[in-house]
């Protein structure tokens, strides 16, 4: 185990689980620079200890490791902790990606990966463990706003109407706050049970939900396409 100081003791603590010494040389000076506290591990057994004592705010979990499956670490980390866990892949395991989301993981970053983009995914991350802590109900972005404790959705100042089903998807999208859903949790979320498996009705109804909602449907900026994974909904982009 190492352990790097970034800012004060009250920053945001990450365990990064990654056997790569190269990627570790990449992350650590990235999130140190950042202010995070840092810790990292080489291997599963490594990382599990150190998640259990110092139960740090996020994980960054490599799914290749040498000595336990990364989808059994996931397992064991969320039997007990529903802390943020955002998944290191490579850019051919869809189908892990799609599994690691499902069995509980809240975002991934496919390799090879950039400074900026894996700021902004830990970010959201981050935001939405206080957001839940918080149990904030409105989320907004430029002129989009979204209030569920009243069911309320303006752009721009202007209500939008939206039927029962377009609601009920964005909603599933708010409350993952910024996080990857996939097409099984949204099918499950918005149309249960009879949806499993029809992913035409996810293309159709992000289609009407981007036609009300994006200002340029076309290129949408909220909406956010995650090829043969899911969807997410991006209030970090520009309004």
């Amino acid at each position: 185990m190492t352990e790097h100081p970034g800012g004060p003791a009250s920053s945001p603590r990450i365990l990064i689980v990654e056997d790569e010494p190269a990627l570790r040389r990449f992350l650590v000076p990235t999130l140190v620079g950042q202010g995070y506290q840092v810790l990292t591990a080489a291997t599963a057994t490594e990382g599990l200890a150190l998640a259990r004592s110092h139960n740090p705010d996020l994980v960054l979990l490599d799914l290749g490791l040498p000595d336990l499956d990364g989808m059994e670490v996931l397992r064991q980390l969320r039997a007990w902790s529903r802390r943020p866990i955002v998944i290191l892949s490579a850019r051919n395991q869809e189908r892990d990606k799609v599994r690691a989301l499902d069995q509980g993981a809240d975002d991934y970053l496919a390799k090879p990966f950039g400074a900026a983009e894996l700021l902004a995914r830990l970010r959201v991350a981050l935001r939405r463990t206080l957001q839940t802590e918080a149990g904030e109900t409105v989320v907004a972005s430029g002129g989009l706003r979204v209030d569920l404790g009243r069911r309320v959705v303006t752009l721009d100042e202007r209500p939008i109407h939206l039927t029962a089903l377009e609601y009920r998807l964005l909603e599933a999208l708010v409350r993952r706050n910024g996080r990857v859903a996939t097409h099984a949790q949204l099918l499950a979320d918005v149309w249960g049970p009879g949806g499993a498996g029809n992913t035409h009705y996810l293309r159709i109804y992000m289609a009407m939900l981007r036609r009300k909602l994006e200002a340029d449907p076309t290129r949408p900026r909220h909406f956010i396409t995650e090829p043969n994974v899911g969807y997410r909904l991006d209030l970090d982009g520009p309004g």
